[in-house]
């Protein structure tokens, strides 16, 4: 429907942002699935799919509490679900380049950590857990951190027009993750 109706086509840079389109875009084709769906006619055993099982699927990896799916509106819901995307393609092109050095070990140690303040990590105990120096720890985390930070500018300039707009829509993305894991 998308490409058959020009949808695309209707859509302006001035009016706001292109997210925001699609999910007004979404909205309407739902509520006039909703109202085909009540609709008594020929064809009405028509069944929808349910997105809650992949919205869930695609945000399990963060840690969001299980109540903030229910307490989230569909839109904070849609955010948080486009937040959680940029997040999981930085991720993913930081594994894929520890991967290429050879160091899939060392993605796979700190990942989970890229993300945590300071004083929530034991550098002292995560050190001894994995063999490693504390200092040289410490070093390579921070360089995951510094790489994470510039792979997550890359993906997140990549759904705006003007490089101005990065640090807005990263701030943006910032507050959708955490209001989902606070």
């Amino acid at each position: 429907m998308i490409l058959k109706d020009n949808w695309l086509g209707r859509a302006d840079r001035d009016r706001g942002r292109f997210r925001s389109f699609l999910l007004k875009s979404l909205q309407n084709f739902l509520i006039n699935a909703a109202e085909r769906t009540s609709a008594r006619k020929r064809g009405g055993d028509v069944e929808f799919v349910s997105a809650d099982d992949w919205t869930a699927e695609q945000l399990s990896r963060l840690s969001v509490r299980m109540g903030a799916f229910e307490a989230l509106p569909p839109d904070q819901l849609f955010d948080l679900a486009w937040a959680a995307t940029v997040a999981e393609h930085a991720l993913r092109r930081l594994r894929e380049e520890c991967e290429s050095k050879g160091k899939l070990w060392l993605f796979q140690a700190l990942s989970p950590h890229l993300t945590k303040e300071r004083d929530e990590l034991s550098y002292s105990e995560l050190s001894a857990r994995l063999g490693v120096n504390e200092t040289a720890l410490r070093k390579q985390l921070h360089h995951m951190r510094q790489r994470y930070r510039n792979l997550l500018r890359t993906e997140v300039s990549q759904t705006v027009d003007k490089p101005s707009e990065v640090d807005d829509e990263i701030r943006y993305l910032c507050a959708c993750l955490a209001r989902a894991t606070s």
